[in-house]
């Protein structure tokens, strides 16, 4: 191991991952220390491992605040979606794993399929700067976005305001239909969420071993263990685009 890698990711001699506790796909319950359990925490801790350090968690409650925070002295790796906008600011890997992305649309709605819903008229309730948010933000040309926070509050203003679409990520969706009798999931997607690591982009050593890492960590199989382990089987993918 490079001692340039160990000094960027962990100076102090413990590897500070970030971690976004919003996702239940990736953090799917914790420790009795309180200490995330999930796809991500294995992954911070696989790379810890691997640095011969340990591992701290640092936990926030969106992505938007982990990105947030790359501007001070707070993570040494975040494992967020990767997004234009994001990475700006952070030296992102490949993903290690992705989530489809589509639109659910409440009973009797006249939009039927992904391209339906971009059109004037349209209000989309989307989780404030989420992955798929900023995707939606830089894409869509007609339809309005209304953004709340975390995925409770999405479904809440979904419901209240009686919008026309609400954006999620596919496996969340299949929850929330089960509270909204006769609202259909459109079949595709509009993006895939790419789950990835990221680190300051003056780390360039670290950002060159973070990338062997993660696809050493798709093909050998260990991306997969762990979605295996944490039992998101089908929900959670294992990434295959670069």
């Amino acid at each position: 191991m490079s001692q340039d890698v160990v000094s960027e990711l962990a100076p102090s001699g413990t590897l500070r991952a970030a971690i976004n506790m919003s996702n239940p796909l990736l953090v799917t319950g914790a420790t009795p220390a309180g200490d995330p359990v999930g796809v991500s925490p294995d992954m911070a801790r696989a790379i810890a491992e691997r640095l011969g350090v340990e591992v701290r968690y640092v936990k926030f409650a969106s992505p938007g605040e982990v990105a947030d925070a790359v501007g001070g002295d707070h993570w040494d790796i975040g494992l967020i979606g990767a997004e234009p906008a994001r990475a700006e600011t952070i030296a992102f890997s490949s993903a290690y794993t992705e989530i489809e992305a589509t639109y659910l649309v409440p009973e009797n709605s006249p939009l039927e399929k992904i391209s339906d819903v971009d059109r004037p008229g349209v209000r989309i309730a989307v989780s404030n700067r989420s992955a798929y948010d900023l995707y939606l933000t830089r894409t869509l040309e007609h339809a309005e976005l209304h953004r709340a926070k975390g995925l409770g509050g999405t479904l809440e203003l979904f419901m209240n305001e009686g919008l026309e679409a609400l954006a999620g990520l596919r496996p969340a969706l299949n929850e929330d239909i089960k509270k909204l009798p006769g609202a259909t999931i459109l079949d595709g997607y509009y993006a895939t969420v790419q789950q990835a690591i990221g680190t300051k982009p003056e780390n360039t050593a670290a950002a060159r071993f973070l990338q062997d890492f993660v696809m050493e960590a798709r093909t050998s199989g260990l991306v997969a263990g762990f979605i295996e382990r944490h039992g998101v089987d089908g929900r959670l993918l294992v990434a295959t685009s670069d």
